[in-house]
């Protein structure tokens, strides 16, 4: 597989989008946002078609959407003029419809490939490519880990954090440019339509095994590049889609800890009844014997 340089580049995108894309779904997740990636990942189309449309980069056109639509949604979610659900509803339904529509208006003679932004391209990735992922994943992890500590207090209890001095809303509008940043960056890694995917599979494993904010940061980018590498080389073998491939490794990492997790509640549970039972002494958290 290495022996090809098409792979080689392919390896060093999947590096950096399992390592990003994880770092800002722990805070979506945190937030009980993650939808939010599937929701820019249509505002994305839109960008996409309208890049194709004037014959200029797709990819600019994209990130620009991208972060209007997550600027907009955050600003809305703020004021509470409406829900959020309905401004990603609003995302979900205008992107996808205005990208198929702005699409056909594309000049005679310019090629139509939404197929590989919206499934992902994996191996057409090119050294200049790989330099522009460089710069946006230097972008992305200098905030996600740099701001740390006051993206999590936003993002465990707003009110306690304003009421602590941090800005509030201007942490919300940064977190939501970067997760545009996040989706763009992805697009063609992954697809729009399996963004989310990464960003929240990972970050969820993290819950279940990590015992702190830190600790599931750490956790949920080691997942996201183990399944975003192991997933790449899988896809060359097995000769799938890679965007496909990524996302069912992530799917089976948190099902096979997700069923770790229970299976260690249950022992631990057998445990302290067999102690209540023999009078020994109980586990922590577990119920006192009943004496006469």
């Amino acid at each position: 597989m290495l022996s090809y340089e098409f792979m080689r580049l392919a390896l060093a995108a999947a590096v950096l989008v399992g390592l990003t894309a994880p770092t800002v779904g722990v805070y979506l997740v945190q937030r009980r946002l993650s939808l939010i990636g599937d929701g820019l990942g249509h505002v994305a189309l839109l960008g996409v078609a309208v890049g194709l449309a004037t014959r200029s980069a797709p990819v600019l056109t994209a990130l620009l959407a991208t972060v209007a639509g997550a600027v907009v949604v955050e600003v809305l979610r703020a004021r509470r003029s409406t829900g959020t659900d309905v401004a990603l509803a609003i995302m979900f339904y205008g992107g996808l419809a205005g990208g198929v529509v702005v699409v056909t208006r594309a000049p005679a003679g310019t090629p139509i490939t939404l197929d590989g932004y919206l499934f992902g391209a994996l191996t057409t990735t090119t050294r200049a490519d790989l330099v522009v992922f460089a710069a946006m994943a230097a972008v992305v992890l200098g905030v996600t880990i740099g701001l740390g500590r006051s993206l999590f207090t936003v993002a465990l209890d707003e009110e306690h954090a304003r009421a602590s001095g941090l800005p509030v809303l201007r942490l919300n509008l940064l977190l939501a440019v970067v997760t545009a940043v996040t989706v763009t960056l992805s697009m063609r890694v992954l697809g729009l339509l399996l963004i989310s995917g990464l960003m929240v599979l990972p970050a969820g494993c993290a819950q279940l095994v990590a015992r702190s904010f830190r600790s599931s940061l750490v956790i949920a980018a080691l997942i996201g590049v183990t399944v975003s590498v192991s997933g790449t080389a899988v896809s060359f073998y097995a000769d799938t889609p890679s965007g496909g491939t990524i996302v069912l490794m992530a799917v089976a990492a948190y099902a096979v800890l997700g069923v770790a997790r229970t299976a260690r509640r249950t022992a631990r549970r057998d445990r302290s009844a067999v102690g209540v039972v023999t009078g020994g002494h109980p586990a922590e958290g577990a119920p006192l014997p009943v004496r006469g």
